[in-house]
């Protein structure tokens, strides 16, 4: 098969001759149903993220062990992303042997099971249990929303569409922040009344509030139930059911996309790729990954920019954000609380503009951009730390360590926040997009995991300033892994990212369009 860009539905050149059906991010609202149903999922992701950072501040009053020992309050927030780690290695699999909506379906559960553990747990070792278990569900959805979004959105609008994921992570951590602080006020006036009460025992009854912290996670299994109710009348991924030779329903689900004139080309599409995928159709093993030199470019670029994604320090910040905020000055649990609130206020809105830009800027120049502002923000936020630590009144350097934290939300959400994952739901080709996808969230996990479960610790031994320190080296290094290893997918097929790949590993010998000068822009 001869493939140009002209041939292929929801390329440049396609969509060159053809304008009209050209589409735009609200122009099919089942899509963008869809799309935000799917997100859900990141929903759960971004609330779990966040929620633990306010809940420890008040695990540690319940249970002394866990307020006398720096690694168990690492352990309840790390144990999650340890679940999270086997659900995406095996959310990978379930993904193509089961198709994307069972996996959901399978995570809601799992996570429901979890929420409810750790909202009953009678000790930190079965909050830690429960973790794990919301961490497994976590993981099998961060593995399937995006690609289940990729796979039914049209390509010029894939980018924004797998970003609405990344929204409703970011979303879902604004949201916990705002559960958090909601759960504070409360416990305030709870006191405030018990202590009211004391005093004037003829003037009312006590208003207790017990185990907030139980409220503020087991509240995470709503949206869970609520995903697997809607997740049971959306439809399977159209291009799963080319694959599995279902063309009956991949085309119905086809026709609720495009309208009747490019609808006939993206079935004409499907099936020559269904074709090629079932000509050379084989059972694909995590070995197979590094055979090949360009399904190994591919993963080396996904999983990089995964593993990036985590050591610049994101969800340091987002887990421990109201202790960095304590950190540099803030004491009361309350105005931390309000303080990472609009931290994570900042998040959700960077990502709003970041799915505009992904689509129009292009991914790899925003990943750079982003990375810029993220090495900046994070400069000041070791100035502010060291000095504040060495000056006789920490006041100003505290508020200009908050400034730092928003900056940096600001600069990392709509790059390095939407970025790993969207180039990572379109870079592997078919047989493959499963299990690297779940290869490449699995790194992601265990990045994460590396840095949640040391954060605490290497901030005792070097300080917090040294640590922001070490992350923005990091971050340098990530610039020059981008400029090197990440090409610019923006706009371009499945197939024509495949033959990117075959371009980059053994050169333009193929009678073709050169693809490998566009992947190469930045």
């Amino acid at each position: 098969m001869t493939l140009t860009l002209e041939s292929i539905p929801g390329s440049s050149g396609y969509l060159d001759l053809f304008p009209d059906r050209r589409m735009s991010y609200f122009s099919n609202m089942y899509v963008l149903g869809l799309t935000v149903i799917a997100g859900i999922g990141g929903l759960l992701f971004g609330y779990d993220t966040g929620v633990i950072s306010g809940a420890l501040l008040y695990i540690k009053d319940d249970f002394e062990a866990v307020n006398q020992s720096s690694f168990l309050q690492e352990t309840i927030v790390s144990m999650a992303l340890v679940g999270a780690i086997v659900g995406a290695a095996s959310g990978g699999w379930i993904n193509d042997a089961y198709g994307r909506k069972k996996a959901t379906l399978l995570a809601d559960v799992v996570f429901t099971a979890g929420a409810i553990i750790m909202a009953a747990a009678p000790d930190p070792y079965v909050l830690i249990l429960g973790r794990v278990l919301v961490g497994l569900g976590v993981g099998i959805a961060s593995v399937t929303a995006p690609v289940y979004i990729a796979e039914a959105s049209p390509s010029e609008v894939r980018g924004g569409l797998v970003s609405t994921n990344v929204l409703m992570i970011t979303s879902g951590q604004f949201l916990s922040y705002l559960v958090n602080l909601a759960f504070t006020e409360l416990l305030s006036f709870s006191a405030t009344m018990e202590f009211y009460s004391v005093l004037s025992p003829d003037k009312g009854h006590t208003l207790l509030l017990p185990g907030t912290w139980r409220w503020m996670l087991g509240v995470s299994a709503v949206p869970a139930i609520i995903q697997f109710v809607l997740m049971l009348f959306m439809p399977e991924s159209p291009r799963w059911l080319f694959m599995k030779s279902d063309k009956e329903k991949a085309i119905l689900v086809l026709s609720k996309i495009y309208d009747i004139a490019r609808l006939e080309d993206e079935i004409d599409h499907l099936s020559a790729a269904a074709e090629e995928e079932l000509r050379k159709k084989k059972t694909v093993r995590y070995l197979d990954v590094f055979k090949s030199k360009e399904i190994r470019l591919a993963f080396l670029a996904g999983a990089g920019l995964q593993a990036f994604q985590q050591f610049t320090g994101i969800n340091t910040v987002m887990y421990y954000s109201p202790t960095i905020v304590q950190m540099a000055g803030f004491q009361s649990n309350q105005l931390a609380l309000l303080l990472s609130l609009a931290v994570a206020g900042t998040n959700a809105v960077g990502t709003i503009v970041g799915i505009y830009l992904i689509d129009h800027f292009g991914r790899k120049k925003l990943a750079l951009s982003s990375l810029a502002g993220v090495i900046i923000s994070l400069v000041l936020l070791s100035w502010a730390f060291i000095s504040g630590s060495s000056a006789s009144s920490s006041g100003v350097y505290g508020w200009i360590a908050v400034i730092g934290l928003a900056l940096y939300i600001a600069f990392f959400a709509p790059g390095m926040g939407p970025v790993p994952w969207t180039l990572n739901s379109e870079v592997y080709p078919e047989q493959y997009r499963g299990i690297c996808g779940g290869m490449s969230a699995t790194v992601n996990w265990i990045s994460n995991l590396i840095v949640a479960q040391t954060f605490l610790t290497v901030a005792e031994l070097v300080g917090t300033g040294a640590t922001f320190l070490i992350l923005a080296g990091i971050a340098v290094l990530a610039v020059v892994f981008v400029i090197l290893f990440v090409p610019e997918t923006q706009g371009l097929t499945f197939l024509e990212v495949e033959q990117m790949w075959k371009e980059r590993a053994w050169g333009s010998s193929l009678n073709t369009e050169s693809l490998l000068e566009h992947g190469n822009s930045s």
